[in-house]
């Protein structure tokens, strides 16, 4: 292990490598590859190896908020025990980021988390490359490797007193980097083996999301089976939300991993596959050639938005306002209304059915007049919308399902009286039984919302309902107190 002595020497050879490089002076000296590279793309950034200092980027509700919902948070408990031991008996500090390089969670001795923050070592700092130059959580993130920063390594000099190790970690499902753990301190009683251990450390991360993706995956098995079993011995697969096979009958019958954004799904043997929405996932069958032409299908996103959004057969629909508020009434109408009805609906008594006419005949040119049929007006699609998702939750009863689809209010900038009422009518109904059941979850995700940001009964059921332990308590305790406030 290098410590002391051996350690300065080795500090100031870095040293003497740095100034010599930066000071455009190698004469031979060069700093290793992995080292070299990141320099260059730091300084292509523009970063001051003298003056730059890690930006803060994140205010302490919103890192609260992201690490809540970040899945290392749901893993702390692995990464203490393997590291944060280590760091503290050590004088180092454990630190966290996201795949963008903002750290989210600190944890070690206090004198050294003290002097970490002093240099930007501190939750809400950004820590890649291109805002504080080489690092060792910036070169994991970039390059994704495990990796050891020592020293004067770091391009800049305020860094040069440290050494860090970081590991990136990977998403089970995806293979995605979703971020880097880190061991930084400093450079003096760094341990030679601490980069092993951080990779390590990584790894077991990866091993204990992938064993709860496992769980997810069995239980997801289990609940929807019956929708496999349904077929009745017809080809079919179950699907995760993200696309991944589950189960397939035969095996084989589709690729491991399939687009869930497209509803057909070409199959090896020449047929396709359709993809059936479920509660949690998609339920693939094989298409029948019934010699019928299918129903298109319309999907909106309406709630919470600044601007709506629908994809007919695959295909965005560029919408205005106006065309998204003519398709609520339309949808909440399936049967259909006149230019006249809808000319109230929309603009109330002032309403001119002319002028609805004009606009059923632009948004017609749009999605078809197959898809939008005349007298009365009147859609023929397989709609799919959020907010139609939410009310049949609602009218089930299944809470949660109506909490986490409840992204935010229908068409927030909508003053049709159509959308309006609709709009009302869906959030009185989700915090109606959001309050009821009481539930933890349900009422998280109804307060991530501008409907529930500030509702202090919500906030209030919610803090009695988080364990102390829950990372997310801080922040709605902060909330609620924000919201108190609000009301006087």
């Amino acid at each position: 292990m290098l410590w002391g002595g051996e350690q300065r020497s080795k500090a100031r050879a870095l040293s003497r490598v740095h100034d010599a490089v930066l000071g455009g002076d190698p004469a031979g000296l060069t700093p290793r590859t992995l080292i070299s590279e990141s320099w260059s793309r730091s300084l292509a950034a523009q970063v001051d190896p003298n003056r730059h200092e890690a930006p803060i980027v994140l205010g302490p509700d919103e890192v609260a908020d992201r690490w809540a919902r970040h899945p290392l948070s749901t893993v702390l408990p692995v990464l203490r025990e393997t590291l944060v031991g280590i760091a503290e008996d050590a004088m180092h500090v454990m630190i966290i980021t996201d795949a963008d390089g903002h750290i989210l969670w600190t944890e070690g001795a206090r004198e050294v988390r003290r002097t970490a923050e002093g240099v930007g070592l501190t939750a809400g700092a950004r820590w890649t490359e291109d805002a504080i130059g080489t690092n060792a959580m910036g070169i994991a993130l970039a390059v994704d490797t495990s990796v050891v920063v020592h020293s004067a390594e770091h391009l800049v000099r305020t860094y040069h007193g440290w050494t860090c190790a970081a590991s990136p970690v990977h998403d089970p499902d995806s293979g995605a980097t979703i971020g880097s753990v880190d061991i930084s301190g400093p450079l003096s009683i760094m341990h030679p083996a601490m980069g092993a251990l951080v990779a390590a450390a990584a790894r077991l991360a990866e091993s204990e999301l992938k064993l709860r993706q496992a769980a997810s995956d069995e239980l997801l098995r289990s609940r929807n089976m019956k929708h496999l079993i349904g077929l009745r011995g017809e080809p079919g697969a179950l699907i995760s939300p993200t696309g991944r096979v589950l189960i397939a009958e035969p095996h084989g019958l589709v690729p491991r991993r399939i687009d869930p954004a497209s509803d057909r799904v070409p199959l090896g043997d020449g047929r396709e596959g359709v993809l059936e929405p479920l509660e949690e996932g998609y339920l693939l069958r094989v298409a029948k050639s019934t010699g019928q032409a299918r129903q298109p299908l319309l999907s909106l996103t309406f709630l919470g938005v600044e601007h709506p959004g629908a994809v007919l057969n695959g295909r965005e629909l560029p919408l205005t306002w106006r065309h998204a508020e003519l398709l609520t009434a339309l949808v909440l109408h399936p049967r259909g209304l006149t230019a006249e009805q809808l000319a109230l609906k929309l603009y109330g008594d002032r309403g001119n059915p002319a002028t609805v006419r004009a606009e059923l005949h632009r948004l017609r040119a749009q999605v078809g007049t197959g898809t939008l049929l005349t007298k009365p007006y009147r859609l023929c699609a397989d709609v799919r919308g959020d907010f139609v998702a939410v009310r049949d939750a609602l009218r089930c009863g299944d809470v949660r399902a109506a909490a986490s689809g409840y992204r935010g209010a229908l068409l927030p900038r909508s003053e049709a009286p159509v959308v309006r009422e609709e709009r009302e009518d869906l959030l009185a109904g989700v915090r109606r039984a959001v309050l009821t059941l009481g539930d933890a979850e349900g009422l998280w995700e109804f307060t991530r919302t501008d409907g529930g940001r500030a509702d202090a009964e919500a906030l209030g059921l919610l803090v009695r309902a988080l364990p102390f332990d829950d990372a997310r308590r801080e922040l709605v305790v902060g909330q609620l107190r924000r919201a108190l406030e609000a009301d006087g």
